[in-house]
């Protein structure tokens, strides 16, 4: 019965923390870290005032929906948080492509150059719209139900219909879909457009969350890290599916490997493109380290614990390099100004080199999941600190470390409870 509260823990939040008690006096400042407390406290505040991404935004968005719905299940009842699940999938398309925001019909706003809102039979009172440059809305929705299943052990939601499928086979075409839809054969990858990191904001265009006629395609780190790590929900989840999907799941995680990882620079390349780089021949795009896509390959199994413990010493440089708070700086360096038409894409600005505890909360969690523990607590310093400082949960920071963006960020909110909720589950791990 070794580890038995630690495996029942794990079970919920999906935890691998290095079970070794090997230093007791970080144990017990994990313990008694005031900035925990007051985060985790203040998390479960936000999380309880609904499923906008914040006060910002109007839509509940699945690519955040996926970041704090386990931090959700704790002040919610889970047919209320499946019940937003629900509305994904009936409005799923008939290609099964997943959207990336729903609003109810009386809220939504049609303007011209605006968003396209999508409706189906199936959903009476939500419209929905998808910002086609990104290809992380389908695996955002996998890995959100298997959080919802593993945080509530309701199972028996995969078997539910929503019109003539089962949720079960809705995660299944949603995958279909990158495969028949976003997939370049060449590379034997998902493709998508020219952004930022993890961003939905493109090269072109002033708005720039629509494929466009000048769009740049390309593949990329994030997308395809996704798309990994909602197979191995799914298939998890679905048994059956892995004869299908296990193969197609080795070869991108192979290919991502082959034709995105820099050896030499121990680092990931940016962006592959498929139809031309959309920047001046004399920049280097690869000088760029994505951080956040980083993260998220970390968490799909791609790196070694030597490539993790060498990108998180590149990041830590990226940080003094550039004055930032955190290493949940989106990259650096960022792209220069004028390589993004958007106004808020300047150097530093909003998605090129803010600084995003969406994401570095992200890569607290796979430290500690790695062993890597003494370096997520010190990482997660600044990012608990300012919490407080602020008294809530910011989209963002400036590379000053003055936050900006919707004030109740309920992504960051989710992934630093999650974080502490890691840190805090080795701490308490005693050996026999």
């Amino acid at each position: 019965m070794k580890y038995l509260n630690l495996i029942l823990v794990c079970l919920l939040i999906g935890c691998k923390a290095n079970t070794k008690n090997e230093n007791p006096v970080l144990k017990e400042q994990i313990l008694s870290n005031e900035y925990f407390t007051f985060t985790k406290q203040k998390a479960l505040e936000v999380v309880k005032t609904g499923f906008n991404a914040g006060d910002g935004y109007g839509e509940v968005w699945i690519r955040d929906y996926n970041t704090f719905i386990e931090l959700s299940a704790e002040v919610y009842p889970k047919e209320t948080l499946k019940e937003n699940l629900r509305v994904f999938f009936r409005l799923q398309g008939d290609d099964g492509n997943i959207l990336d925001g729903f609003i109810p019909k009386e809220k939504a706003v049609h303007t011209e150059g605006g968003y396209t809102y999508y409706e189906t039979d199936l959903e009476p009172i939500y419209t929905g719209h998808k910002n086609t440059v990104e290809t992380d809305h389908e695996s955002s929705l996998v890995q959100s139900v298997y959080k919802y299943v593993t945080k509530t052990g309701d199972i028996e939601f995969l078997n539910e219909k929503i019109g003539d499928k089962t949720i079960a086979e809705r995660l299944e075409w949603s995958m279909e879909f990158l495969l028949n839809h976003r997939w370049s054969k060449e590379h034997g990858l998902i493709w998508g457009a020219t952004t930022a990191d993890w961003g939905d904001v493109q090269h072109c265009h002033n708005w720039g969350v629509y494929l466009t006629e000048c769009t740049k395609y390309c593949v990329d780190i994030y997308d395809n890290a996704m798309m990994l790590i909602a197979l191995d929900n799914m298939m998890e989840l679905v048994p059956k599916t892995k004869l299908k999907w296990k193969p197609i799941r080795n070869n991108i995680s192979k290919n991502t490997m082959e034709h995105l990882w820099d050896e030499e620079n121990k680092k990931f390349i940016p962006h592959v493109y498929l139809n031309g780089s959309p920047f001046p021949e004399e920049f280097n795009e690869n000088e760029i380290l994505y951080h956040g896509g980083t993260a998220v390959a970390i968490e799909a199994g791609l790196l070694s614990k030597e490539q993790i413990k060498v990108s998180l010493e590149k990041m830590i440089e990226n940080v003094k390099a550039s004055g930032a708070g955190s290493i949940g700086l989106t990259m650096y360096p960022p792209y220069p100004k004028g390589m993004f038409e958007s106004p808020g894409m300047v150097p530093y600005g909003y998605q090129n080199g803010g600084d995003w505890t969406w994401f570095g909360g992200r890569m607290i969690q796979q430290l500690v999941e790695n062993g890597f523990v003494e370096e997520a607590y010190q990482q997660l310093q600044p990012m608990v600190k300012r919490v407080k400082d602020n008294n809530g949960f910011y989209e963002w920071y400036t590379v000053e470390n003055k936050p900006t963006g919707s004030g109740t960020f309920r992504g960051s909110a989710g992934v630093l409870y999650k974080a502490i909720q890691l840190l805090e589950n080795y701490a308490n791990i005693k050996n026999e």
